[in-house]
């Protein structure tokens, strides 16, 4: 069966989605970006695929329609729950120790696809951590995929989002939809603010300004050296000097960036921006 691209089509393609995103394809990947290149070529009724590159490098909303195409959003409630117990007995602690009741500390999920990850947070802090009531907690959720911001802000999840998460706190947080469908109770929902972002685009993540710990898992793994080096400077300038950040457990900072220190808790290895830095 031929390629619905060809290697040229196929290049110039993958190079303009590096450009926008960092994120790396290429031939290895053909039938994933084929077939997603077809749907979007039948959605705007382009003739060819000539015509509609013409059309992409022209349009912001087509550019932003195709990279919704390209992200990847697997997610659920509670995921790398060791992270969120670290976040509650070690890493809120510590920065508590350069904050006074009622200041603010801000938490960012990035890459935050559908909410769960931004969600978990909320609801762990509410069960897990004492002192919630006691500081102004601004948690804010980011994705380069304003589709998937879209279902977060809905807040309405199916079975595997919720499958870790007990009884008791699918009671007390969300609205039983019937037919294995629920819905994050509106507190909750408020709790969370949402907001498109590209991580390696510097005016982009500085937009959101700096936080006292990011949760950022599963990404960096996508990106090339250089966009995986530009994404961590981008990180490093969005954290408070002596905040955290949290990757996934096949991340490591060590071969990108010297400017964080490793720090080892109980229940997670994290990296911290040195204070003074």
């Amino acid at each position: 069966m031929p390629h619905y691209l060809s290697a040229g089509d196929l290049v110039r393609l993958c190079e303009f989605l590096y450009r926008r995103t960092g994120m790396l394809f290429g031939e290895a990947k053909r039938y994933y970006i084929d077939r997603r290149v077809a749907e979007r070529v039948a959605a705007t009724n382009s003739p060819s695929f000539a015509r509609y590159f013409e059309f992409l490098l022209g349009s912001a909303t087509e550019a932003e329609h195709l990279i919704n195409s390209f992200t990847v959003n697997e997610t659920y409630f509670y995921r790398e729950e060791h992270q969120l117990r670290c976040l509650s007995r070690s890493l809120l602690p510590d920065r508590m120790a350069e904050k006074r009741p009622g200041d603010r500390i801000r938490i960012w999920s990035v890459p935050c696809s559908t909410g769960e990850e931004p969600y978990s947070i909320a609801i762990w802090l509410l069960e897990n951590w004492a002192l919630v009531d006691a500081y102004h907690v601004e948690i804010v959720g980011s994705d380069i995929d304003s589709l998937v911001l879209r279902d977060a802000v809905f807040a309405e999840y199916g079975k595997r989002s919720v499958s870790r998460l007990s009884r008791d706190l699918r009671h007390r947080y969300f609205e039983d939809l019937g037919e294995e469908r629920w819905r994050l109770i509106p507190d909750l929902q408020e709790s969370v603010s949402f907001s498109t972002v590209n991580l390696v685009d510097r005016d982009s993540v500085a937009a959101k300004g700096r936080f006292d710990i990011v949760f950022c898992r599963n990404v960096l793994i996508y990106f090339d050296d250089e966009s995986r080096r530009r994404t961590v400077e981008n990180l490093y300038d969005a954290l408070l000097p002596g905040g955290y950040i949290c990757l996934g457990h096949t991340e490591s900072m060590s071969r990108i960036s010297d400017r964080f220190e490793v720090a080892r808790f109980e229940d997670a290895i994290v990296y911290r921006r040195m204070r003074g830095s």
